[in-house]
């Protein structure tokens, strides 16, 4: 027998749920996030004096081993990315930011993701984007 973890209902919710958008087990998407987290990051933190300023918010995702880095504007709905292969890219929607990560990554699937629960916020929280989606 395997060892077991105990989570939340929640966090239990969000990893079945990223399994089934990945294709995959919920073993493996914990076992993803644990490889990502020992992997030390490349670029610099989203949360920089830049995206502190205004209305934006630093948010990433892990995808397929790679960590991409944006800033969420809460005024235009807007991301743009700052890290990665997609970095200086803009896109209309987190959503659509969401298709141009997923089709880098893995051409072969389907992009189609909601950017609001694919995206999460960069401070420490580990809350999607949804979580601020309708906030002031």
């Amino acid at each position: 027998m395997s060892p077991t973890i105990e989570v939340d209902a929640q966090t239990y919710r969000s990893i079945e749920f990223a399994a089934r958008m990945g294709n995959t087990t919920a073993a493996e998407v914990v076992a993803r996030l644990v490889r990502t987290a020992s992997v030390p990051s490349s670029a610099p933190a989203a949360t920089s004096k830049e995206a502190e300023t205004g209305r934006k918010v630093g948010v990433y995702v892990d995808y397929e081993g790679h960590r991409t880095r944006g800033n969420y504007d809460r005024d235009t709905k807007r991301i743009d990315i700052t890290s990665g292969p997609l970095a200086g890219q803009s896109f209309k929607t987190p959503t659509g930011a969401a298709r141009a990560v997923v089709a880098h990554y893995k051409p072969d699937v389907n992009p189609n993701r909601n950017g609001w629960s694919f995206w999460v916020l960069d401070d420490g929280s580990g809350e999607f984007l949804q979580s601020i989606r309708y906030s002031t």
